[in-house]
């Protein structure tokens, strides 16, 4: 098959879609290996995309012969970092033109350090295309060599021509990882997962066995009440960030913030984990969140700010897990008694002076030791809870 054939080849097998690839790393890797294979003496091969995401900016994908793709994610921070305003991605970004750097010419300029980095490194040609989505947002991919000759003009239209279908692939694939990032975002990675695979009518419901997580922030409303609304979202911030990480990391799945409060699950049952392990993770990510919560009043006490602290309880049992709303609107959470049992134990936290408590299903669970501090009325529950805490704070 002579070149012309294998880029058209090339070319029909991305506008089809990529058969073979489970995913854009996997999708730009092959490409790259095809088009070597097609005699065009790829050496390197980055693309980059950007994407919507609270905290990611875009993920690029580099590639070299024989070896994985690596991804790699960047924070919006890096936009304004002089490592990426002085590349090539963001003149190409800019411009939607093609950069060309021909490094055997001596009057080529050595203008961005990615250039200058590469020529030490023994390549002769580099050359970055502007793909672009429908939105007009422009995405780069680049492509070096170490071929003495570099890249002659007909490998640079081959790979021009090869950017076009790749551009609506690419924001196939990238909307897709949009949709998923917001999702797991705003609802939760399993509420995402579930909400893309189709759950999504009003009324579908999981019941599943699960750890429910409640926290609050205490003397909220007083401080809603003597600080800008600015400084009060940090606040909401800094001590969600001190539970956050710890239940990702542990395994649960945050559902919900309501105004100060947070409510997450630790789902028991699933992916070959007992409810006794489900448990340690829970409380694990009780004692990481706490931790996190003491480093933030050092940082805290060092500007004289005033410590905060969090009330937080653990029930365990049925939850109904799904779509609930109404006009349009619909909300994927959890509801159920176990819920508000949990919400109402929450609020014996302060008036038995203590971070945390636990119920006794919890406790039944648990491989730590725990004290009961009796049992209580709840509002809106008809049987006094039994709570426990650990034996001393």
């Amino acid at each position: 098959m002579n070149h012309d054939a294998q880029i058209a080849a090339i070319y029909d097998w991305v506008v089809d879609g990529a058969p073979g690839t489970s995913g854009p790393a996997e999708l730009f890797g092959e490409l790259c290996e095809r088009v070597r294979r097609a005699g065009i003496p790829v050496d390197r091969g980055l693309s980059f995309v950007r994407t919507l995401h609270p905290d990611l900016m875009g993920r690029s994908f580099n590639w070299a012969p024989g070896r994985p793709t690596e991804v790699r994610e960047a924070s919006h921070e890096v936009l304004a970092s002089p490592m990426f305003l002085d590349s090539p991605f963001s003149e190409v970004t800019r411009t939607a033109r093609p950069l060309r750097r021909r490094l055997l010419d001596p009057n080529t300029p050595r203008d961005y350090e990615v250039i200058r980095s590469l020529e030490s490194d023994g390549f002769t040609d580099y050359v970055a295309i502007p793909f672009q989505f429908l939105s007009g947002e422009v995405h780069v991919a680049t492509f070096a060599t170490r071929a003495p000759e570099g890249f002659d003009e007909r490998h640079i239209a081959a790979m021009m021509r090869l950017c076009r279908p790749l551009s609506r692939l690419a924001e196939i694939l990238a909307l897709r990882r949009t949709a998923t990032n917001l999702l797991d975002a705003y609802v939760g990675r399993n509420a995402g997962s579930r909400i893309f695979a189709g759950n999504i009518r009003r009324g579908d419901v999981e019941r599943l066995q699960a750890i429910v997580w409640f926290s609050d922030l205490r003397g909220f409303t007083a401080m809603s009440g003597e600080v800008s609304a600015e400084k009060l979202v940090a606040t909401l911030n800094d001590v969600f960030d001190c539970q956050v990480p710890a239940i990702q990391q542990n395994g649960g799945e945050v559902l919900k913030f309501i105004g100060d409060g947070l409510l997450a699950i630790f789902p028991m049952g699933s992916e070959g984990v007992s409810p006794e392990e489900r448990c340690e993770a829970a409380l694990r990510a009780v004692d990481q969140a706490f931790v996190a919560l003491a480093e933030l009043n050092a940082k805290r006490g060092e500007l004289t700010e005033a410590p905060l602290s969090i009330g937080l309880a653990l029930h365990a049992g049925e939850v109904a897990y799904g779509n609930i709303g109404g006009g349009g609107r619909l909300d994927f959470t959890c509801i159920g008694p176990v819920v508000n049992v949990a919400s109402r134990m929450e609020g014996l936290t302060s008036k038995l002076g203590r971070r945390f408590v636990v119920s006794a299903e919890v406790a039944k669970l648990s491989r730590r030791p725990l004290v009961s501090l009796g049992k209580h009325e709840l509002k809106g529950v008809a049987l006094a809870e039994e709570v426990f805490a650990p034996p001393a704070e």
